[in-house]
C-alpha cells in the first residue's frame, strides 16, 4: 500500500513539474521578447530626442530612454532567473522523479522474478512427485538437483525484492527531507528576486517621473504624490 500511493505520489508530481516546466519556458521566452522590444522603444526614443530640435522636449525623450534602457536590463536579468532558477530547477527534478519511477520499477520486476520463481519451484516439486508415483527412480536424482537450484533461486528472488523494498524505503524518506526542502528554498529565493526586480522597474519610473517633476513644474499636489511614491518605493 505505501509503495502504491508512494509512485501515484511521484507521478503526479512529476506531471505538475513537467507542466511547470514548459510554462516557465514560455515565461522565459516571453520575458526575453520584452527586454528587446524595451531596448528597441529605448534605442527609438534615444534616436528621436537626439533629432528633437526643442530642448525640453529632447531632454525628456533622452531621461526616458535611459528609463527603459535600465527597464530593459531588469527584464534580461529576469528573464534569466526564470531559466536558471526555475525552468532549469522543475527540469532537474523531472529527471530526479523519472530516476525515482525507474526504481519502483525495478521493485515491480523483482518481485515478478521472485514469484516466477516459486512458481518454477512449485511445478519442479511436483514433477519430482509424478516421477516417484511412476516408480521412475532414476530421473529422481537430477529432479532433486533441479529443486535445489530453485530453492536458492526463490530465496535469492525474495532476499533481492527485500533489499530493493528498503533502498526505496530509505531513498524516498530522504527525498521527502532533503529534495522536498531544496526545492521550496529554491521557489521562495526566485519570488525574492521577481520582488526585487519589480522594484526596480518602480523605482526607475518613479525617478522619470521626479524628473518631469523638476523639469516641467507639476502642480503642488502632484509634487507631493510622486515624491510620496518615490520615498515608499527606497523604504521598501
Amino acid at each position: 500500500q505505501w509503495f502504491e500511493e508512494k509512485q501515484n505520489q511521484v507521478e503526479s508530481l512529476e506531471t505538475h513539474l513537467r507542466r511547470l516546466h514548459t510554462s516557465m519556458e514560455t515565461l522565459t521566452q516571453h520575458r526575453r521578447e520584452l527586454s528587446s522590444m524595451t531596448a528597441l522603444f529605448a534605442k527609438s526614443a534615444a534616436m528621436l530626442g537626439t533629432a528633437e530640435e526643442h530642448t525640453a522636449l529632447s531632454r525628456a525623450l533622452s531621461q526616458l530612454a535611459e528609463t527603459e534602457e535600465r527597464i530593459e536590463t531588469v527584464h534580461a536579468d529576469q528573464s534569466d532567473h526564470d531559466f536558471f532558477i526555475m525552468a532549469e530547477l522543475c527540469k532537474d527534478y523531472v529527471a530526479l522523479l523519472g530516476a525515482v519511477k525507474e526504481v519502483f520499477h525495478e521493485r515491480v520486476k523483482s518481485y515478478k522474478s521472485w514469484k516466477e520463481a516459486e512458481a518454477t519451484l512449485t511445478k519442479k516439486r511436483e514433477n519430482k512427485v509424478k516421477l516417484e508415483l511412476a516408480r521412475k527412480m532414476d530421473k529422481i536424482p537430477q529432479a532433486e538437483d533441479e529443486i535445489s537450484e530453485w530453492v536458492n533461486k526463490v530465496e535469492k528472488g525474495k532476499d533481492d525484492f527485500e533489499k530493493i523494498s528498503k533502498a526505496i524505503r530509505k531513498e524516498v524518506a530522504r527525498f521527502d527531507k532533503y529534495r522536498v526542502e531544496d526545492f521550496k528554498d529554491s521557489v521562495v529565493n526566485y519570488l525574492e528576486q521577481l520582488m526585487e526586480n519589480q522594484k526596480r522597474v518602480r523605482f526607475f519610473i518613479l525617478l522619470l517621473l521626479l524628473y518631469h517633476l523638476v523639469h516641467f513644474a507639476l502642480s503642488f499636489s502632484d509634487a507631493n504624490n510622486i515624491l510620496n511614491l518615490l520615498r515608499k518605493a527606497i523604504v521598501e
